[in-house]
């Protein structure tokens, strides 16, 4: 049944400033909506719950990136599509401009936006993998000021998050200080375009000689949330890249995840491909460090 149009109202705010008054002082009644992608399948399948929509996908304040010495602060209304033009992230950051470019259809990376799928809270999500291993900062802003939270400790379970009411995602905050990080990022889906991921990896790794120095690995819908892998992470960290290393790494990913059975695809498949993924990365790792 689809949604009759006249039940929902819909508020443009003229500035963000606007935008957090009328959060503040109506707290919980307005659900803020920016590029729409995922909230027009809901209201087309008559599914969408919130009745009153505040559109902020064109403020300002909310839009653009902004490059420092040290640091990328992403505007949370920046689309998809914009951060795959971005040089600086295609350089310096290309898991973050891949998982946009394999989020939807090109007609939802032109809407869609950075902070949308964050809010959103799909563990399906393409972005959150990118994130964790970036080691992410969100800030959080609403009329009494902002906060900085790491964007690890954002979603707290399926599709719930730390958000207050009045609170909206400001930014997203990237350290630059991924050189000589090598990347790794892989959606599998029930096809090669406009597909939600079945498992989706993210991972960065920095080698000393033939060991591995530093790594970050990251999954996507294989638990309530995105996770980092720490247990994997840890048993990598200082090892060579031999194949006593890898199975090891393997079988951590695999004990860590935490898949369910849905119309996509059944847990055990998606632990095994969490688990061949890790060591699809980690033979790109021993390949490129001249490894056998």
């Amino acid at each position: 049944m689809r949604a009759f149009v006249p039940e929902y109202d819909l508020i443009i705010p003229q500035d963000l400033s606007e935008a957090l008054s009328l959060l503040a002082r109506d707290a919980g009644v307005w659900r803020p909506i920016a590029g729409g992608t995922d909230l027009m399948v809901q209201f087309e399948s008559g599914k969408l719950s919130d009745k009153n929509l505040m559109s902020i996908g064109n403020l300002r304040e909310l839009r653009g990136i902004e490059v420092s010495s040290e640091t990328i602060l992403i505007g949370a209304a920046t689309t998809y599509t914009e951060l795959r033009g971005h040089a600086v992230l295609q350089s310096e950051f290309p898991l973050l401009v891949e998982a946009a470019s394999v989020t939807g259809s090109i007609a939802n990376q032109n809407r869609g936006t950075i902070g949308g799928n964050i809010v959103n809270a799909s563990p399906a999500a393409d972005s959150p993998p990118a994130l964790l291993v970036y080691d992410a900062e969100l800030e959080l802003i609403s009329e009494r000021g902002a906060r900085t939270v790491p964007y690890q400790d954002f979603h707290t379970g399926y599709r719930t998050t730390i958000l207050r009411p009045e609170e909206l995602v400001g930014s997203i905050l990237l350290s630059r200080n991924t050189g000589g990080l090598r990347h790794y990022f892989r959606k599998v889906g029930t096809r090669k375009a406009q597909s939600i991921s079945k498992v989706c990896m993210a991972a960065t790794a920095a080698m000393e000689g033939p060991a591995i120095k530093r790594i970050r690995i990251a999954l996507g819908s294989i638990a309530p949330t995105a996770i980092r892998c720490i247990r994997a992470e840890a048993a990598l960290v200082g090892q060579p890249l031999d194949a006593n290393t890898i199975a090891t790494a393997k079988a951590e990913v695999m004990a860590e995840v935490k898949p369910i059975d849905d119309f996509r695809s059944t847990a055990a498949y998606r632990r095994q491909v969490a688990g061949n993924l890790m060591g699809e990365f980690l033979r790109t790792l021993s390949s490129s460090a001249g490894q056998n």
